[in-house]
């Protein structure tokens, strides 16, 4: 898993022969793709460096699939453990330096060593430049059962070069000056001169071929009208359904399956169910090593609010062209009594962020299950926003859905404002708007059913028959979410005006019809916004 080792990686695979050695000198550059961290533009690589603490997790989840707690390294190290993973074999270049800095333990290889055994693995401390060694104890770790092994590799940086070798400062430096006078003395010390005819041997074993595009749900939706459903109840039972349709769909979550619903997925099929406990990091890291290469479609899910702990690995996975699917629920001031630190009021903003996402907000549970099987055959990240309360069912079984296609709830040709709201909101919105008719005051109701990418079209064509003015209500903090892409896809139209009604400070306990009240998002709320814009 190099990260600025990268040059080690690269030029082995010129010297096998996946491309021409002159390429190497195109390191770094602008039209090439041999970058200062490896990612997946490469077809040797699965998923991308440079984020410490990754790889392990990123690489559980092969041997999991070959099979069938924070801090991402611990959590990975526990849940192989745990797993009896004995397929897996990860290797600890212990080389004593961090980049500006000693790391903590150096070479206390001992520490090392008790620690990894404490987490119930197989564990070998090796001198890391003896490749004969490397090999026998690469050998040696196929014959262990029922525990993963770790070789703990003691190296040194710049092994053998004068000036270089464990010092500091040297952290993703090129030589400069020095390079002839180190290339010289590292050929020297070689073996053999001159090119090296390394081949890889012939691949013979078959990897089963696996169709995952145009998952379907097998049987229909079978909601009523005005049926009372949270869509995070929606998600499992579309979850569920679509692990029968399709054996390469898989699910994944973070010891929340009874809340997130995922559970339904893990009874109609348990042979594809990652319980990953609570290790978010690790959860999102699984996920990712499990969709490389298109082997299966991977549905993650816990809090929402859990999420952010694993942004990093989100954004990396990115990075790494994943396809994961992340289901967060609990969203929002709406949990009620749980309180702050359970409401997810930033993942909107995180997940928007994320380049190439598609992030699906479904307002009742039909519109949830077509969330589910559209992000099953959407490339790239994608998110789907659930939520606790249960809200009325108010689409047909057989509407359809497309991403970046908003659903207009409620119109007439008299329509003073266009209010935008996503579930809880969606539904305080339509109670407005049944208040204000009682005045003579009518209003458009628009879901945007995904906030990106978000139907700009409609939304303006909209805002255009009601004024030019918007609201938008959302149960997220101010920044980042709803009204933000609202306010930036119009960002260049004139006579547009637009008011956010959003969660502007932390929020507390409460029931949730206190909540919205307090925190502005509330029916009688938005009658006093449209109030305002019509004064």
């Amino acid at each position: 898993y190099p990260g600025h080792a990268c040059p080690i990686l690269y030029a082995a695979w010129a010297e096998a022969g996946l491309f021409d050695v002159s390429e190497l000198l195109k390191l770094r550059k602008l039209d090439s793709d041999l970058e200062g961290h490896p990612t997946p533009r490469l077809n040797f690589i699965d998923v991308a460096t440079g984020s410490l603490g990754q790889g392990l997790g990123f690489t559980v989840c092969t041997a999991w699939l070959g099979m069938s707690a924070e801090g991402s390294i611990w959590e990975a190290l526990s849940f192989a453990s745990f797993y009896k993973l004995d397929n897996l074999v990860a290797v600890f270049d212990v080389n004593r330096l961090g980049q500006s800095d000693p790391a903590m333990l150096q070479h206390e290889m001992d520490v090392y060593e008790a620690r990894l055994k404490a987490f119930g693995w197989n564990t070998y401390v090796v001198d890391g430049h003896d490749v004969e060694v490397l090999c026998k104890t690469l050998h040696d770790a196929t014959t262990v059962k029922d525990k993963p092994t770790c070789i703990l590799a003691k190296t040194f940086k710049g092994k053998g070069l004068p000036g270089i070798e464990d010092q500091m400062n040297w952290h993703g430096k090129p030589m400069g000056t020095k390079a002839d006078e180190l290339i010289k003395i590292l050929k020297d010390n070689m073996s053999k001169e001159g090119p090296i005819n390394l081949r890889p041997q012939t691949i013979t074993a078959t990897v089963p071929k696996s169709d995952i595009s145009n998952i379907r749900f097998a049987e229909p939706l079978k909601y009523e009208m005005g049926q009372q459903v949270a869509t995070r109840m929606a998600y499992g039972v579309a979850l569920a359904k679509l692990g029968s349709s399709n054996d390469r769909v898989i699910a994944l979550d973070g010891d929340t399956k009874n809340s997130t619903f995922s559970d339904k997925f893990r009874v109609a099929h348990p042979e594809r169910f990652i319980e990953c406990y609570i290790a978010e990091q690790n959860l999102v890291g699984v996920a990712i090593g499990c969709a490389t290469r298109d082997r299966t479609v991977a549905f993650c899910s816990t809090f929402a609010a859990f999420f952010t702990r694993a942004f990093d690995q989100i954004r990396m996975g990115a990075i790494s062209q994943t396809n994961v699917n992340f289901a967060g629920s609990h969203a929002g001031i709406s949990i009620g009594e749980d309180g702050p630190s359970q409401m997810a009021l930033e993942d909107l903003a995180m997940f928007r962020s994320i380049p190439g996402s598609t992030v699906f907000y479904p307002s009742d549970a039909v519109s949830c299950e077509r969330a589910v099987e559209l992000a099953a055959n959407t490339p790239g990240v994608c998110f789907i926003r659930t939520s606790r309360p249960n809200v009325p069912i108010i689409y047909g079984n057989d509407e359809v859905f497309e991403a970046g296609k908003a659903k207009v709830v409620r119109r007439s040709d008299s329509d003073k404002v266009t209010v935008i709201g996503c579930c809880v909101t969606l539904v305080e919105a339509i109670r407005a708007a049944d208040k204000l008719a009682l005045d003579g005051i009518n209003i458009r109701i628009i879901d945007p059913f995904t906030l990106k990418p978000l139907d700009r079209d409609t939304i303006l064509s909209n805002a255009k028959e009601t004024g030019g003015r918007i609201i938008t209500v959302e149960d997220h903090y101010e920044w980042g979410g709803l009204g933000d892409a609202v306010a930036g896809a119009l960002s260049e139209e004139r006579n547009i005006c637009i008011k956010k009604l959003a969660v502007r400070e932390v929020p507390r306990s409460g029931k949730p019809a206190e909540l919205m009240e307090k925190y502005g998002i509330s029916a009688n709320c938005i009658v006093k916004a449209v109030h305002s814009m019509l004064k």
